[in-house]
């Protein structure tokens, strides 16, 4: 197994898939063999590694530091965010950490630096070239093919995918669940053979007379010809000399295979955490709207792996003095972003709650900067605003102080001007506290007053 022969859950590695190395055969219960080129040969599995990998290779990537708890650029970004390895490009070579995290379970990055420490080249290495071992004082090491010495944590950046507890090594999704590849595997076979002999001919052709047996290979070449193989398969038969042809019915597992081969995607689709419909699957979409469906694939499949490779690579920017406040951010907005409308609205309620700007909107919308400081600044509403900071409350506390000082019988006038609060004309009725309404003479409401004096 692949464990015996590589040790501590060695796994299928992306390098070998591609070509350039062999690996022990895992039989399966299906009958098929499960190794690196085979796995591949799963239009499935191709499928969903590429689309992970190529969605994540394309994310915008930049550099961040943290300072009074808030989120800042840090400038210069170091060059080697952009482009990790100088003899290819970004999206090579995060596809390739990506692909060799799923497939292998685990991905190794080689750091090359001068002597100053400056970050100057990062390569991906075959993860079956590596070991992962403990020096004598428990401290993780890496030992290279081709390198005369152990690697540090420093040296060699190690991403795993899945980990057992108690294990270095991530676990290989291929190796892990390769009877349900295998499966895969086992159906894609067949409907390659039961298309090829050309399922809709199959059939008896009955000769009223005697045939040798010369003459029965002659016949059955002749019609093989005419009609076998799935581009022939709808060809108008001719027949002579009393001939009939007599279609057999298919066999039950054979007409249901398709039903089989949906099973084994959907197998495919769980394993990886891409949604079905991702993978071709008609009618598998879990949510009403494509922005829920965004989502979902987002949060379940590419943020933790996202998560994995910038928890990985932040540690670096403090070689590019960042400090260890410093941090690498991959921009998922873009795969989130909605339709015009929706997102026009909760653009709209950002603004309006005051907890994006003007250019906070912009930028998600891939518009520059406006030049305008306004345009940078947090828009709060009134209703939002705390009643001290809107000076509500110091005015409250005159307008008492000033009840107060009234009726202790300081003049109005002058407790309003001394205060500095407004001029305010009574109607002459007195509170309803002090008289009942309908005891007051609305021509003549001063009376209450000296009805009460007298």
């Amino acid at each position: 197994m692949l464990g015996n022969l590589f040790g501590e859950e060695r796994a299928v590695s992306f390098q070998t898939i591609w070509g350039s190395g062999d690996i022990a055969d895992v039989e399966t219960t299906a009958g098929t063999v499960i190794n690196n080129e085979t796995a591949f040969q799963v239009n499935a599995i191709f499928s969903a590694v590429s689309l992970i990998s190529d969605t994540i290779s394309t994310l915008p990537v930049d550099s961040f530091i943290r300072l009074d708890g808030q989120r800042t650029p840090f400038r210069p970004r170091p060059a080697w965010i952009q482009k990790p390895d100088v003899d290819t490009t970004k999206e090579a070579f995060y596809g390739s950490v990506i692909v060799s995290m799923l497939l292998d379970g685990n991905a190794f990055i080689r750091v090359y630096a001068s002597r100053k420490g400056e970050i100057t080249n990062l390569v991906v290495l075959n993860p079956q070239s590596v070991e992962i071992k403990r020096n004598g004082v428990g401290r993780v090491m890496f030992e290279v093919e081709g390198e005369k010495k152990l690697l540090s944590s420093e040296e060699c950046i190690h991403i795993a995918d899945v980990v057992r507890p108690g294990n270095m090594r991530g676990v290989s999704r291929v190796n892990a669940l390769k009877e349900n590849f295998g499966l895969a595997l086992s159906l894609e076979k067949f409907a390659s053979k039961f298309f090829s002999q050309g399922a809709s001919t199959q059939g008896i052709i009955e000769y009223p007379g005697k045939l040798t047996a010369e003459q029965a290979k002659q016949l059955q070449e002749g019609f093989d010809a005419r009609h076998k193989g799935w581009r022939r398969s709808h060809k108008t038969g001719i027949l002579s000399a009393g001939a009939t042809y007599k279609p057999t019915s298919v066999q039950n597992d054979q007409a249901q295979f398709l039903d089989s081969r949906r099973m084994a995607i959907e197998d495919v689709a769980r394993a990886f955490n891409v949604p079905p419909h991702l993978l071709g699957l008609p009618g598998t979409n879990s949510y009403a709207s494509v922005e829920q469906n965004n989502l979902a694939w987002v949060t379940h499949c590419l943020r933790p792996i996202v998560q994995k490779l910038e928890g990985a690579l932040s540690p670096l920017m403090a070689r590019s003095a960042g400090g260890d406040t410093a941090f690498v951010k991959f921009s998922l907005n873009g795969l989130l972003r909605a339709d015009i409308q929706s997102r026009y609205t909760a653009y709209s309620t950002a603004l309006l709650s005051g907890f994006m700007t003007i250019n906070d909107v912009r930028r998600l919308e891939d518009l520059p900067d406006i030049q305008d400081a306004s345009a940078s600044t947090v828009r709060v509403p009134l209703a939002n605003v705390n009643v001290s900071a809107a000076n509500l409350k110091e005015q409250t506390e005159r307008v008492d102080m000033a009840q107060r000082l009234i009726q202790v019988g300081f003049d109005p006038a002058d407790v309003l001007d001394r205060l500095g609060l407004p001029e305010m004309t009574h109607t002459g009725l007195p509170s309803v506290q002090l008289q009942p309404v309908s005891q007051i003479d609305l021509e003549n409401p001063e009376s209450v007053y000296k009805d009460e004096v007298s």
